[in-house]
């Protein structure tokens, strides 16, 4: 029984030999498919944040934390603020930053391949001035020493609109361009008037001069003006006692104008690593806050930059279906999966349709080689002198049995034997006629 399976089961061997060459073939599409069509996100990406102890620094390394727990590696980048970020953004500098409302048009965004991953939270205009320097509203700041923040932050540009609204020119006022944080050591050290800040009241700053003593904070009572003046703007309302109920600070409400802090990506960024940013700022800003409802933010509302459609899909539906349940990368390699399933139908189906046929051919030509034994055999015959053809004959005889031997021992698949056996009764047909030649030719000798 051995010795039959051995020579009668089914060639897996051919098989592979047959097949290999179209399965490396095919392995080979589904790689360059899975790689190059729609690579793989990538490890690494740079965000551009902000100032020192601003809140754009703060959410930053919320992102990179979140990230880093999917395997993303988020390299922070500080800034001086808004408008420095764009110029990193459409420099390439940057994958990701965060930008303020009213930085750049939607013209300009999509010259420059930008795209909203939604708005994140209002940076209300901060006003803040010393206790002593007595203003009322914006044109009482003339000659005053007012620090407008470092060009490239969004706090200078904003300021200078809101300025202009009010009759006022820059010049007119003692400006400086510090930091925030060496500014604030000015302002308490009275060598300036006052600063501007627009920032989320995150920002660790902003909650120190709150609660300072000899530092007010200016109220925008025409907060609702401004906000039809610059539409970027909302209006916000810092409530009494926010900042401490038991001491309440601030005394009364404080009415702001605030643009809206969005996260900004390049066009090219990879559509997974949109969706997990964009999953990450749910996390990081969904919750209620002074100036947000529960749930507000992140928001496609509120920016001039037209909004990434994974984003846009995130808002209406949720997270993807697959990272709902698995980790990013097994969700990412799932949904990467149907460009292989497209490499596998454009060349499984063809290649399919000539897989059977070569096996056949490769099986039987195991049997069909030997006829071509079998025709040298009958020519040596043919070709055989009279005075020779006993010799002939015996040696014709002798490469048929070794023919033969060889023959027995093919391993050849059960439903290829009919093959086998006609070989072998041709090897036999061959054998009678040299038999039947050499007894005609034995009188004779």
């Amino acid at each position: 029984m051995t010795k039959i399976l051995k020579f009668s089961r089914f060639s897996v061997r051919d098989l592979i030999v047959t097949a290999g060459p179209t399965i490396l073939a095919i392995a080979a599409a589904c790689v360059l498919a899975y790689v190059l069509v729609d690579p793989a996100p990538p490890r690494v990406v740079t965000l551009s944040t902000g100032q020192e102890n601003g809140a754009y620094e703060a959410f930053g390394k919320k992102y990179a934390d979140l990230l880093g727990k999917h395997g993303i590696k988020v390299v922070l980048k500080p800034s001086t603020g808004s408008y420095e970020n764009l110029q990193r953004l459409a420099a390439g500098e940057a994958d990701i930053a965060f930008l303020q409302s009213g930085t750049t048009s939607q013209d300009e965004a999509e010259r420059k391949g930008l795209i909203s991953l939604g708005s994140l939270f209002t940076e209300p205009l901060w006003l803040f001035l010393r206790e002593d320097v007595k203003v009322k509203d914006l044109t009482q700041l003339k000659g005053l020493r007012i620090n407008f923040g470092p060009e490239g932050s969004g706090a200078p540009r904003l300021f200078k609109q809101v300025l202009e609204a009010n009759g006022l020119e820059p010049s007119e006022l003692k400006v400086s361009s510090l930091a925030n944080t060496p500014a604030t050591v000015e302002l308490l050290e009275k060598r300036i008037d006052g600063l501007v800040f627009s920032s989320a009241p995150d920002a660790p700053l902003i909650q120190m001069l709150l609660i300072t003593p000899g530092i007010k904070l200016f109220d925008f009572t025409q907060a609702e003006a401004y906000t039809r003046r610059l539409p970027f703007l909302t209006h916000v309302v810092l409530p009494r006692g926010i900042v401490d109920l038991g001491r309440d600070l601030p005394a009364k409400d404080y009415h702001l104008i605030a643009p809206t802090a969005t996260l900004v990506a390049r066009d090219d960024l990879h559509p997974a690593l949109v969706d997990l940013l964009v999953q990450a700022a749910s996390t990081i800003h969904s919750g209620a806050g002074w100036f947000q409802q529960q749930g507000q933010f992140p928001s496609p509302k509120y920016s001039e930059i037209p909004v990434a459609h994974e984003a846009a899909k995130f808002y209406k539906d949720g997270p993807p279906f697959l990272q709902r349940y698995m980790s990013f990368w097994l969700a990412n390699f799932f949904d990467r999966m149907w460009v292989v399933v497209v490499a596998l139908g454009a060349l499984i189906l063809p290649l399919s349709k000539v897989v059977p046929p070569l096996y056949v051919w490769r099986i039987r030509s195991r049997v069909f080689r030997w006829y071509g034994q079998l025709r040298t055999v009958e020519q040596a015959l043919a070709a055989a002198p009279q005075e020779q053809r006993a010799k002939v004959h015996a040696e014709q005889l002798e490469r048929l049995n070794d023919i033969e031997e060889k023959v027995n021992q093919i391993s050849i698949p059960l439903s290829f034997a009919d093959d086998l056996y006609g070989l072998r009764s041709h090897i036999n047909l061959v054998r009678q006629r040299i038999l039947g030649a050499h007894a005609e030719d034995a009188p004779a000798g």
